[in-house]
């Protein structure tokens, strides 16, 4: 089992900057594939980004590539998403997911993750 736990949203405004975390439990994480994923109100859940356990093959949604950085810490089972250039459409609540790390598997699609976190606000104010 692994529980996910997200941090760090809030308000802010068009061009700024965010630093979301997820802290997980379990002694599984250096094993996993980490992603985000986002949901804006009346809107299905997207991808956003996925870090293999490497840590070296990262992967982004066209609507965030170049703006939002993924990375991990194995030894603190944290995985962080380094928003910048916010714009308005940003705006949703950010979810941590993760995966075993298996070949074949893909990377966008919310079936694929079994252990999800509560979530948190990102608000982007223009």
């Amino acid at each position: 089992q692994v529980q996910l736990v997200e941090s760090g949203g809030g308000l802010v405004q068009t061009g700024d900057s965010l630093r979301l975390s997820c802290a997980a439990s379990g002694r599984t994480f250096s094993s996993m594939a980490l992603g985000w994923f986002r949901q804006a109100p009346g809107k299905e859940r997207e991808w956003v980004a996925t870090i293999r356990r490497s840590g070296t093959s990262t992967y982004y949604a066209d609507s965030v590539k170049g703006r939002f950085t993924i990375s991990r810490d194995n030894a603190k089972n944290t995985v962080i998403l380094q928003m910048n250039s916010l714009k308005s459409e940003d705006t949703a609540v950010y979810y941590c997911a993760a995966r075993q790390d298996f070949n074949g598997l893909a990377n966008s699609k919310t079936s694929t993750y079994p252990y999800w976190g509560q979530g948190t606000q990102v608000t982007v104010s223009s």
